[in-house]
């Protein structure tokens, strides 16, 4: 998957706290995998009325990114490019994501509206309209690399690139995937699956049983909090006929999760791609 990867992460920010946590976390992230980060700023309406309330011009914009670009280099000693673009945050963040060949994007989550409306249902959208995986980041900080990272299984239901992903970080972070899934012989083959491949790229793994059919989003998280977990990592689903994805209740649940575990939203890039573990 390495190969097929452009080594840039993007981050949108509006400039509040949580977005800038996004950002040090993404450059975290870069720093180790020796990618390049990308800020951008979508100038939108509430950009625009927020610059009039504070007596700026357009300018400002650059000037902010410039700035937080600049502590970046200094703090993790990596490449850093800006981006403010004229658009609205549902279309233009996955544009720019097209545009630059990322591979990954930071999207930092809050309570309260910021600037920009990176929140809630707003926050969603963005996720699910991403050519590429994002990875949704709250207010609470993580330092470290990724030891550990929760792997969901309700169904087959694009599974198979989300394992895909699953190898890629945890061989890039030297992490243990800890498997939490659904109890049934249907499901017990599909982990059969995902375990074979593991095994054949070397990834360490744990396998966990949920105790109940009910709640699933509830035990994952416990689960994840409990084993004190560096991420989840989930996907989300084509919706039929249209060239856009949903995420299930439980998917947001886990995605605002109280604990603020970063969650790793997968989108499957094409719905006619293969299998990569024949079960």
């Amino acid at each position: 998957m390495e190969s097929m990867l452009k080594k840039i992460i993007l981050v949108p920010t509006d400039f509040s706290e949580v977005c800038g946590n996004a950002i040090n976390q993404a450059a975290g992230a870069a720093k180790h995998l020796q990618y390049k980060l990308v800020l951008l700023h979508v100038i939108d309406k509430n950009t625009r009325s927020f610059l009039k309330n504070e007596g700026q011009a357009v300018d400002y914009v650059n000037k902010q990114l410039e700035s937080i670009a600049a502590s970046v280099i200094a703090d993790f000693g990596i490449e850093v490019d800006t981006i403010a673009k004229e658009g609205d945050i549902f279309s233009t963040i996955s544009e720019v994501a097209t545009e630059v060949d990322a591979s990954l994007m930071y999207l930092g989550t809050h309570g309260k509206v910021g600037m920009q409306k990176l929140t809630g249902s707003y926050a969603i959208k963005v996720v699910t309209s991403s050519p590429v995986p994002v990875i949704v980041v709250q207010k609470r900080q993580f330092d470290g690399p990724y030891n550990e990272i929760v792997f969901p299984i309700t169904s087959d239901s694009g599974i198979w690139e989300k394992t895909e992903w699953a190898v890629h970080i945890a061989k890039q972070f030297k992490a243990t995937i800890k498997i939490y899934q659904h109890a049934g012989e249907a499901i017990d083959k599909v982990v059969a699956g995902i375990t074979s491949h593991f095994h054949k790229n070397d990834v360490k793994y744990t396998i966990d049983v949920a105790q109940k059919s009910s709640g699933f989003s509830n035990q994952v998280i416990d689960f994840a909090t409990t084993n004190n977990s560096d991420m989840i990592l989930i996907m989300t689903n084509p919706e039929k006929g249209v060239t856009s994805f949903i995420l299930g209740s439980y998917d947001e649940e886990m995605i605002f999760n109280t604990s603020q575990i970063p969650v790793m939203c997968v989108n499957p890039r094409d719905y006619n791609w293969k299998k990569i573990v024949p079960y």
